[in-house]
């Protein structure tokens, strides 16, 4: 078994953008050796599937370009005729927008709001932030994936460096303060990276993933939890995710930390620390990490994607997912072709 996945997103890439773009996708996935799909349904404000849970809150039941069409259930209907596992991905997680604002979500709710030290809406890297510690938030959240889960046929459902997730800036509004008080009997540091601080506020987003297992489990017990955090301990610090945690208490099916590098040896030195340090040998069949293979200009140069995947390989790791498609698609097919001819030559099953 090994998971061989590659994520679909709807920036600088235009194949969720039609049915037609979308089958021809997923035939040369499944001809190169993938066999896992992940979807962006959630990011922007937005959904690319019809959403009665956004309809009903926002007014917007899915993303504007897609209007007459579901993008979610075209890939899942190529994506399954191929052979493709589909897992939705919720890109955005507890994130309203990007250089918006807050957007939609904000203007409409503004009690969503994350707070920072200062009082002011909760900005990170120009991504704007819900309050991931507000029992409404988190209700919003779930409630989507929840749909997600009821309403197609998909093998699983992705969160990833904003769910869970909350920039360790937040939990400065006046709910979150007031929760830390009734505990401890004093406000919390002024410093947002004290360490029981950090931990405090990781436990809430842990214990939120708890609960996303346990109702996407009750609903279809056979579905993946896939999450693809940050990598540990920088992700703790600065997003408040414990993935040490979620793998300990076993909440997560597959688990990809972004080991997001340019270069092999930059790799190299992130899986051994996942492998040597951070994974018990019973959780590598957990493990598979994300690799970068193109953003922006930069584009992973065919030796370092294969030495990659054999430095996995050799470290016990069955797999990694590509970020993102259309990485495989320049000069002329090179990374799939690569692949196709060399580790991903004999097909892998999942499950």
């Amino acid at each position: 078994m090994e998971v061989r996945g590659v994520w679909l997103t709807n920036t600088d890439s235009r194949v969720m953008f039609s049915r037609q773009t979308i089958a021809e996708a997923m035939e040369f996935l499944a001809n190169t050796g993938f066999n896992v799909v992940f979807p962006v349904v959630w990011n922007k404000g937005v959904t690319l599937y019809r959403s009665q849970v956004m309809a009903q809150t926002f007014g917007v039941e899915i993303d504007f370009y897609s209007k007459g069409r579901d993008p979610l259930q075209e890939v899942i209907e190529e994506a399954h005729r191929v052979g493709l596992k589909v897992i939705p991905w919720f890109e955005f997680g507890f994130a309203s927008s990007y250089q918006q604002n807050g957007g939609r979500i904000l203007a409409q709710k503004p009690g969503w709001s994350g707070i920072n030290s200062t009082g002011g809406l909760l900005v990170k890297n120009g991504f704007e932030w819900m309050n991931a510690f507000d029992p409404e938030v988190q209700d919003f959240v779930l409630s989507l994936v929840l749909e997600v889960v009821r309403k197609y046929n998909i093998d699983g459902i992705q969160g990833d460096d904003r769910m869970p997730a909350m920039p360790s800036e937040g939990g400065y509004d006046p709910k979150t303060v007031a929760r830390y008080r009734a505990e401890f009997g004093r406000q919390p540091p002024a410093y947002h990276k004290d360490s029981q601080w950090v931990q405090w506020r990781a436990n809430i987003l842990t214990n939120f993933l708890v609960r996303l297992r346990r109702e996407v489990k009750a609903i279809k017990p056979s579905l993946l939890i896939s999450m693809a955090p940050s990598i540990y301990k920088w992700g703790l610090d600065e997003y408040l995710q414990d993935y040490i945690a979620w793998i300990d208490q076993d909440l997560v099916d597959w688990i990809h930390p972004q080991l997001y590098r340019r270069n092999f040896w930059s790799y190299k030195g992130l899986v051994d620390q996942l492998v040597d340090v951070q994974f018990r040998d019973w959780q590598l069949p957990k493990l598979s990490p994300g690799i970068l293979a193109k953003i922006g200009s930069y584009c992973i140069s065919t030796d370092d994607l294969l030495k990659s995947i054999d430095y996995n390989r050799f470290k016990g790791v069955q797999g990694e997912i590509f970020f993102f498609y259309e990485a495989l698609r320049l000069n002329n097919n090179a990374l799939a072709t690569a692949l196709k001819k060399g580790p991903y030559a004999t097909p892998a099953k999942l499950r």
